[in-house]
């Protein structure tokens, strides 16, 4: 096949184009795109084209050709089937047989290029000479009809026995594309094939085949044509273009249902495509937009994390992290993995990891948590299952909680560069039911990195996960070997080298927490009993922790904090309160009770006597909160510390 130069005229379909090799001038303005196929030798004499009258169109049906296009040796019923052809040539039999092949052929393709392609590997030659498959621009979405002109963009350009399937000519984006409307648009619209001589289809027969040819000597393509509507479940996606040269017997009606069905399926194939692409985009932003969109940054803890989705986007999971603040500068650091790869477990993702922020919202021990967790799958329904490790870490006593339900256990790295794969009781996974949930506490040093994977980053095709774990905790190992504590930024990435260069089956998500601690000189804590004076009492405390920490600058306005909130706590606790003052960028207190009523703000009327204590909070605090937890409630409020009386710490690695 000859290909022009950019520039040139498009060729001709004329006089002597058909059963022989294809014809010169029939180029297009493009290089052939590689469609994996070997070019197939010239057919041997055998049965007719369906409805062509033409012996020696093709040896087989076209779906009966291996991928390489080279046809295989025939079987005994193929070969019965071909004598039965040959006995019997443009027969109803060979129709179906033959559209049987092509329409198998043309199912295989995955997605919309490959369906066309394969729609026109399947007509040409066997049933036409040349194919054009223009395409609705933009995409038709949902099952509205269009309100003005139908657009149509040429797609490819198929051609003569070589097989060949180009896409659309170069420049040809600019001017390759009709407005049609009036009866032509009805007829499309409609979803029925006709020949070109077809008096709705006269205005725009030259533009439909400008990019091949006109159809001379006749003025008209006649019944040499045949324009077949792509029309899926709801909407026209399209048209396909048939095309016979002059040596070859022009289209019959029973032909015209041959193009029928071959568009039929073909605009089935394109409507699923489209359909799944639009599933894998929603799948892709339901999961996306369900995870994190940046980590906190509580004192004692740095955070650093990273997703990577699976290499096919239709395949979406269910993993997700979360790094989740709670009192007392304590943080929770949770990953979790939905079993299964659908937009269902995306979702079931988002209701587990919105059932995990309101559990930690309560402040519930790592275990109750992944017991109601689990109470939460199994009404979403049985078949949802999930794996969850759940961390508390406390900066202040330096101590870390850890849950595990069915989930790869955490690796923590020491300060001193040695890797361990830390031993967590391994309950069963959320959604199984009537199963406990074991906590283990252990210390969590000043300058350990702890790592929660889901296991997409550990399992692969020729990897175990437990292989994967002990390479992971050597990877970490050699990390740190480099370098002493390495950057969390660096240290994801290195990890993240584990993966390789092969396609990804399942998603990867991953979380790392390096535990910087809080040092005790930035700590005061009291226990005071609930009587009239404790809030003279509590002023004191204040006033010398705060002197200790020279910022003596917020000496009135926290005493005052501190006097209403701890007042208010008396009047309701039953047990010592707790007072705590925490110094960092800000200074935080604290004051926990064992009464579950969280305090609401009200506005005082002008003969009441209290009610203004919270509205004082509101506006002399930088902020506050209330924090309802298992065994009571905690009030807290913030202040801003001049940047001149601030501890300034060491910058981070």
């Amino acid at each position: 096949m000859e290909h022009r130069t950019p520039g040139q005229d498009p060729g001709r379909l004329h006089a002597g184009a058909g059963g022989g090799p294809a014809p010169r001038d029939m180029a297009v303005d493009a290089a052939p795109l590689d469609t994996g196929a070997a070019p197939p030798s010239a057919p041997p004499a055998g049965p007719s084209t369906p409805g062509s009258g033409r012996s020696g169109s093709i040896a087989t049906p076209p779906g009966d050709l291996p991928a390489t296009g080279r046809a295989t040796p025939p079987e005994p019923a193929a070969e019965s089937a071909r004598e039965d052809a040959e006995r019997a040539p443009g027969t109803p039999t060979d129709r179906l047989r033959y559209l049987e092949a092509a329409t198998r052929r043309i199912a295989g393709g995955i997605d919309r290029d490959e369906t066309l392609r394969e729609l026109c590997r399947a007509a040409i030659p066997a049933f036409a000479d040349a194919m054009l498959v223009h395409l609705r621009e933009p995409p038709p979405t949902g099952e509205r009809p269009p309100d003005g002109p139908l657009a149509l963009r040429l797609h490819s350009i198929a051609q003569g026995p070589e097989d060949s399937v180009t896409g659309a000519p170069p420049g040809t984006a600019d001017f390759v594309e009709l407005t049609v409307t009036g009866p032509f648009a009805a007829l499309l619209l409609a979803g029925r094939p006709v020949f070109g001589d077809a008096a709705e289809t006269a205005p725009a027969v030259g533009a439909l085949l400008e990019p091949v040819a006109s159809m001379p000597p006749a003025p008209s393509p006649g019944r040499r044509l045949i324009i077949a509507p792509l029309h899926g479940r709801h909407q026209l996606l399209g048209t396909a273009a048939l095309l016979r040269g002059t040596d070859r017997p022009a289209f019959t009606a029973d032909d015209l249902l041959v193009a029928s069905q071959l568009a039929t399926h073909a605009a089935f194939g394109i409507d699923r495509a489209m359909l799944s692409g639009r599933e894998a985009s929603l799948a892709d932003a339901l999961q996306l937009t369900m995870l994190p969109s940046s980590l906190p940054a509580p004192s004692g803890v740095r955070l650093a994390s990273r997703y990577l989705p699976a290499a096919e986007t239709s395949q979406v999971g269910g993993d997700w992290y979360d790094a989740i603040p709670l009192p007392g500068n304590r943080v929770a650091l949770v990953v979790g993995d939905v079993m299964g790869h659908s937009m269902t477990s995306a979702a079931i993702m988002g209701q587990l990891r919105t059932t995990v922020q309101t559990l930690a919202g309560l402040d519930l021990p790592p275990e109750e948590v992944l017991h109601h967790l689990d109470e939460q799958a199994q009404r979403l329904g049985s078949e949802h299952m999930a794996t969850c490790l759940y961390a508390v870490y406390d900066p202040i006593s330096q101590r870390l909680l850890v849950a595990d339900a069915g989930h790869l256990p955490p690796v923590l790295l020491h300060p001193d560069g040695v890797g361990e794969v830390l031993r967590i009781p391994p309950g069963a996974p959320i959604g199984v039911g009537g199963v406990p949930f074991e906590s283990v506490e252990m210390p969590a040093p000043t300058g350990a990195t702890l790592l929660l994977y889901t296991d997409g980053l550990v399992e692969s095709r020729t990897r175990d996960v437990w292989s994967g774990v002990e390479l992971l905790r050597a990877r970490l190992e050699a990390a740190a070997s480099v370098v002493a504590s390495p950057p969390l930024e660096t240290l994801c990435d290195t990890v993240l080298t584990i993966l390789g260069q092969g396609a990804r089956d399942d998603d990867v998500a991953l979380l790392a927490a390096r535990f910087d601690g809080f040092p005790p000189r930035n700590v005061a804590y009291w226990f005071l009993n609930p009587e009239p004076r404790t809030a003279g009492r509590a002023r004191q405390l204040t006033r010398r922790a705060l002197h200790r920490w020279g910022l003596d600058p917020l000496l009135d306005t926290t005493e005052l904090l501190v006097s209403e909130v701890v007042t208010n706590a008396v009047r309701y606790a039953s047990r010592p309160i707790a007072l705590r003052l925490l110094r960092t960028d800000v200074l935080r207190c604290e004051v926990g009770d064992d009464s579950p009523q969280v305090p609401r703000m009200r506005r005082a009327q002008a003969g009441d006597e209290g009610g203004r204590g919270l509205f004082l909070v509101d506006r002399l605090a930088q902020r506050w909160g209330a924090t309802r937890l298992s065994n009571g409630k905690v009030v807290w409020f913030e202040q801003p510390i001049p940047e001149e009386f601030r501890e300034h710490r060491a910058a981070d690695p």
